[in-house]
């Protein structure tokens, strides 16, 4: 029986997963569908393709595994549990990459650069995309298929908090297994991590020079394009925020199985870690334009009360 607090965390993840199941899935299939329709689509949105896409994925294993929590026996979830832990470590990682070249891609584009090399990656960074994608979902398959091998009993502790011994699991100990576990996850979130902080400093620092500027030459603050600035810089800011705190929770869950008492601390950890996917697609369809009118149209389609406050919030 898991204690109460577990279970209601669990059940505040389940709600974001559902959110994020929502969002990501939308973004999805807008972009396929103006791919469709344009035959072309450019490099932002094939990357935003991928991240929604691998983010969906991610989203869905956590729905089964919370799944799993209830409704499966001990035995069948250390049987099957190896298989999720390697899929959500995949497209964890991969989705980390994802948001990374994202930002990536936007820096380049804002940021006025002199120098050879960095004009040269601006002018070809279009072409690069593909490659860059490509490159994500290797490194990630490198930091996640190893988990094939690691006991099943570290997963269930890591993500039920309660760390009973697994008669099924004959492959290392515990202590092995759970080293294994934080340093595949440590290495395969630390580049994106640090690409990610590096170019979201350039971006705000820029951003909010330019818009200083902008603010000199005009007369009212409520300039639209200034307000276009503002709104990206907050939205880069919630991204970092989002960003890191996710990833101080799943190293704090990792490092909570040797401690399975401290349920607070996992519980908060469970619903820190689940905010950033589903969060962050909302905010992508808020700043992003295409987005953010088809979504008004979707409403306006349905014509419900839930669905016109939902777009009285994104607009």
């Amino acid at each position: 029986m898991l204690p109460p607090v577990l279970i209601i965390s669990i059940g505040i993840v389940a709600l974001e997963v559902v959110v994020g199941v929502a969002g990501n899935g939308f973004i999805t299939a807008v972009n396929i569908i103006n791919c469709i329709k344009s035959k072309k689509i450019s490099p932002a949105d094939i990357i935003l393709t991928f991240l929604s896409t691998s983010r969906f994925i991610l989203q869905m294993t956590i729905l089964m595994h919370i799944h799993s929590l209830y409704f499966a026996d001990e035995f069948k979830l250390a049987a099957v549990y190896k298989a999720f832990g390697a899929v959500w470590m995949f497209v964890n990682h991969a989705s980390l990459w994802f948001s990374t070249w994202l930002y990536v891609l936007y820096c380049v584009k804002i940021i006025n650069v002199t120098q050879w090399l960095l004009l040269q990656i601006k002018l070809r960074i279009a072409g690069m995309v593909p490659w860059l994608l490509l490159g994500s979902l290797v490194i990630s398959s490198v930091t996640s298929l190893p988990l094939l091998w690691i006991a099943p009993s570290t997963y269930v502790c890591s993500s039920t908090g309660n760390c009973r011994e697994n008669s099924t699991a004959h492959i290392t100990d515990w202590d092995s297994s759970h080293l294994y576990l934080l340093l595949l996850y440590f290495v395969g979130c630390f580049f994106p991590l640090v690409l990610s902080v590096v170019t979201s400093a350039l971006l705000i620092t820029s951003l909010w020079k330019h818009t200083k500027k902008m603010q000199y030459y005009v007369d009212t603050f409520r300039d639209p394009l200034i307000e276009v600035h503002l709104t990206a810089i907050k939205s880069i800011i919630s991204f970092l925020i989002l960003y890191l705190s996710s990833f101080v929770a799943q190293i704090l869950l990792i490092l909570s199985t040797s401690q399975s008492k401290d349920v607070v601390k996992v519980a908060v950890s469970l619903v820190a870690a689940g905010a950033y996917p589903s969060i962050h697609s909302i905010i992508l369809i808020i700043v992003n334009s295409k987005l953010k009118l088809a979504f008004k149209i979707l409403c306006q389609h349905f014509k419900c009360p839930l669905a016109n406050t939902a777009l009285c919030l994104i607009l």
